[in-house]
């Protein structure tokens, strides 16, 4: 791989300590690398002036086994950077525990629509000359115990700044921390302000520099989402210079350093990723935080036989999703058609890798996402004998289920068993398949394939949630609480189904709402009025696609949060490739 010349000044770095940007370069988990991945791809699309950051993840997150309970059991995902990356000659350092850290940068250019290019730089300290602790660093994505974690964060806040030093990029950049693992970033940044880097001398002046140069995203309202590391230990891997200007400015409160305080504390513009989430995260924090609502790349969760069904009926989607509103006036029947011919590409995927051949003529629900508690995946599984009635008498249903839980959430892990145990006892009467070891490829035939969107979070521990948006742009509509960036896409009967809004979260009359809506409204809709399902299938496109994708979010983010007004820089020529 060649980089091309340089032609555009980088104005702005995103830092994520996860980006899923290509399923052979396995460097991240789930939504919030997605959503990176789908950022920097959109930068491309519209020429930001923008680079990535983040850390290169040897081992990658894991390779998930169930056996035929449902047991999880995880391995590396084994892959080779040297045949995915370009190894840049430059090098940065860093000193943790008192030593210094040699870190090797990596880069692979994301290519947007028109050719223009954007890199996204991977940071491995697996460098010859490091210790065998330090070569770990970059080795597994939230592996080991707080020590390794607070480490790799120090690589990718602190490390990461001195890689865009060492690759030239100056001190005019704009700084984008996605949550807050890159949060020392805004450390780093302080101490080559001051006047021999010198932190003893740091004064409310100093940190508003910085401010004048951060932007941060939070992404989670739940508190364990949130890193917190004890300062005995911020003290021992950072020093004692570091972590007394971390006190001193508020950053360490009740002898613990939280790195989204951090973050906040050194952030001129911080937000939440959707409406109800900006509010919820202002309780939370006590800091003035506003809202940008996720999206997702358009071109790359539109399945091909959408895409190709787009290029007819609206020829400028791709270069600007808003046409997607259009999607208004392609023909029900080719709505139908082209979701069937999606659905039949899903059930032969699902055939080649579980044996099992379902259906198409069958009500087909679907659920993927992290399996964690939070996130409620058997909560449509509550009451089985309901279920079996329900499909036997209304209309028959299959679900299909995928996810990964981390390797220490036992309580992800027993959703997983409890998955298998309802798919055991409910046999052929309603199908219930967990595919494993979900991942992008197959979240794209899922999301596309299946024929409704579900979405059970403990309201309101949703920041966001971006699956069902992906749903969305393949005419698949969701049924879902209210939550997330379900409050601003959901029109009832229009775009979808909202269940349990008036009841408290795991209640009885909760559960109830789910059922009813489905066997009252969802399924009679389906297979007795197929064309008036496939208006709502219409709408998903026409109202949320073209809505929640990340050309729309990018641009927020360019205008409310990244430039001044009047200051947002000229787009690069077509072809172009930022400076690096």
């Amino acid at each position: 791989m060649r980089l091309t010349p340089a032609v555009m000044p980088t104005k702005l770095a995103y830092f994520s300590m996860e980006v899923g940007v290509d399923p052979s370069i396995p460097t991240y988990s789930g939504g919030l690398g997605v959503l990176a991945g789908d950022t920097l791809r959109q930068a491309a699309d519209l020429h930001v002036p923008m680079v990535g950051v983040t850390l290169l993840q040897r081992r990658g997150y894991l390779q998930q086994k169930l056996d035929s309970a449902g047991n999880q059991s995880e391995s590396p995902t084994v892959w080779r950077p040297e045949e995915r990356l370009e190894l840049r000659q430059q090098r940065a350092a860093i000193q943790l525990e008192g030593r210094e850290v040699a870190i090797r940068i990596w880069c692979h250019l994301i290519e947007g629509v028109t050719g223009h290019t954007i890199p996204l730089y991977f940071l491995d300290t697996d460098v010859e000359g490091n210790d065998a602790w330090d070569r770990s660093l970059t080795g597994q994505l939230y592996g080991g115990d707080e020590r390794y974690r607070l480490c790799q964060e120090v690589v990718l806040g602190v490390g990461g700044l001195a890689a865009l030093r060492a690759l030239g990029l100056g001190p005019d950049l704009q700084h984008h921390m996605n949550e807050g693992h890159s949060s020392l970033l805004a450390l780093a940044l302080l101490e080559r302000h001051l006047p021999d880097h010198d932190l003893r001398r740091a004064t409310a002046a100093d940190v508003e520099v910085v401010r004048s140069r951060c932007i941060f995203t939070t992404h989670t309202p739940v508190p364990a989402g949130h890193d917190v590391f004890p300062v005995e230990l911020v003290r021992n891997i950072l020093g004692d210079d570091r972590t007394d200007v971390l006190e001193r400015f508020g950053c360490i409160l009740d002898g613990k350093l939280n790195m989204t305080t951090l973050a906040m504390i050194f952030s001129r513009y911080i937000n939440g990723v959707a409406m109800q989430h900006g509010e919820v995260s202002r309780n939370m924090f006590q800091f003035p935080i506003n809202a940008i609502t996720n999206g997702v790349h358009a071109i790359t969760w539109t399945s091909p036989p959408f895409r190709e069904l787009f290029d007819r009926h609206i020829p400028a989607w791709r270069r600007d999703n808003l046409y997607l509103r259009y999607a208004l006036k392609i023909p029900l029947e080719a709505i139908r058609s082209t979701h069937a011919e999606a659905k039949a590409r899903l059930l032969a995927e699902i055939e080649n890798r579980e044996g099992l051949r379902l259906d198409p003529e069958v009500f087909t629900i679907g659920y993927a996402r992290r399996a964690t508690v939070y996130k409620r995946a058997t909560f449509i599984v509550q009451d089985l004998e309901r279920l079996r009635q329900m499909s036997k008498t209304v209309g028959r249903m299959q679900i299909l289920f995928a996810g990964k839980a981390h390797p220490s959430d036992s309580g992800g892990k027993e959703m997983i068993r409890d998955l298998f145990t309802a798919a055991m006892r409910l046999g052929t009467d309603l199908r219930i398949v967990f595919l494993q070891n979900y991942e992008m490829e197959l979240a794209l035939q899922l999301v596309s394939g299946v024929d409704l969107w579900l979405n059970t979070p403990r309201r309101p521990q949703e920041a966001s949630g971006t699956s069902g948006m992906k749903a969305a742009l393949n005419g698949v509509p969701s049924l879902s609480v209210l939550d997330g960036w379900w409050v601003e896409g959901h029109q009832e009967g229009v775009t979808g189904w909202a269940f349990g809004d008036s009841f408290e979260p795991d209640s009885p009359a909760e559960l109830e709402s789910l059922y009813d809506k489905l066997e009252r409204v969802i399924v009679p809709l389906y297979y007795r009025q197929p064309l008036e399902y496939a208006m709502v299938m219409r709408n998903a496109i026409a109202l949320n696609g073209s809505f929640f994708n990340t050309q729309r979010m990018l641009l927020q983010y360019l205008t409310n949060a990244y430039f001044p007004p009047g200051q947002i820089p000229q787009p690069a020529p077509a072809g172009a490739t930022i400076r690096t």
